[in-house]
């Protein structure tokens, strides 16, 4: 059996519900790769799996960090990489499980070293408008493929290039050095089946308090601050838009943020697929333990 094997996909797909009973099947623990449920609080928010999911197996980088901590792949690398050796010491196979692929590929191809960031050249960046960053960047580097609308990467890219000399594109992100052998399932469901689930998973997020969870959330950080549909709850609050409205628009948030991810696995990871519209749950269980038990089948690499 493999030491380490991932289940991955798209958020609403059903990757938890699976994994908890494949690493059950297995005597496995499961180890999160998700950006927003590895925070503390905001558990409707962010999706974390329910109370009887979390009870069939143990998991681990869920509700770990303070939400008013900053978190990036090189951080979780960090903590998915402990974790993993931990579970490895009681005999076990670790099952990452998680729909973010930066934090998904910084476990199977490592990190480039890129300097730290630099406070004055940080505060200097901070003054500028997204559109004059925008043009500092393209100045820069031409070729960037570093998405434009997000401020926060915009600069980083812009603190490689002057702090190194060289345009980030041209930087080796990853170090190109698997951590492990990349043995796993990509999860995915027929966009109709999974714009449903999405839907449906939004609308219980509201029968069941995410107002009030929102309403009661202190201060966090700017990742944390990135959650899908935090922005339009406080909104709520604001009495800028209806509650129909919010409900909407997150609904519309969630499957954009999920057709990106189906678009980032595809291109990035070699897994098997496995179409979970097509199979039953039982079926699915079954399907990706006999995977995890294979030597030789779902290799992924880039």
């Amino acid at each position: 059996m493999h030491d380490v094997f991932f289940i991955v996909g798209p958020t609403a797909t059903g990757k938890s519900d699976v994994a908890a009973d494949v690493a059950r099947e297995l005597d496995a623990e499961i180890v999160s790769a998700d950006a927003f449920q590895i925070y503390r609080g905001l558990d409707l928010l962010s999706a974390k799996p329910d109370t009887a999911t979390l009870a069939k197996v143990p998991h681990h980088l869920i509700g770990t960090i303070s939400i008013s901590e900053e978190m990036n792949a090189e951080k979780f690398r960090k903590l998915a990489l402990q974790t993993i050796s931990d579970v490895h010491s009681r005999w076990k196979l670790a099952i990452v499980v998680g729909g973010s692929g930066l934090y998904i590929k910084a476990l199977t191809h490592g990190l480039s070293v890129v300097p730290p960031a630099d406070p004055d050249l940080r505060a200097r960046l901070n003054e500028l408008s997204l559109a004059d960053l925008q043009k500092k960047l393209r100045g820069l580097d031409p070729k960037t493929a570093v998405d434009l609308k997000n401020r926060r990467r915009v600069m980083r890219a812009i603190e490689i290039c002057v702090l190194t000399g060289n345009r980030a594109s041209e930087q080796r992100q990853w170090s190109g050095e698997e951590m492990f052998a990349t043995t796993g399932v990509f999860v995915f469901r027929e966009r109709d089946d999974l714009y449903q689930r999405i839907n449906q998973r939004v609308d219980r997020m509201f029968e069941a308090g995410v107002i009030e969870e929102v309403r009661n959330a202190g201060a966090m950080s700017d990742t944390a601050s990135k959650m899908i549909g935090l922005r339009e709850v406080r909104e709520l609050l604001d009495g800028k838009t209806s509650i129909l409205q919010c409900v909407a628009a997150i609904q519309q948030a969630t499957r954009r943020y999920a057709k990106r991810q189906l678009t980032w696995f595809r291109r990035q990871t070699n897994f098997q697929s496995l179409n979970l519209s097509e199979i039953n749950h039982v079926e699915a269980v079954k399907r990706i333990s006999q995977l995890a038990k294979t030597p030789g089948v779902a290799q992924g690499n880039d």
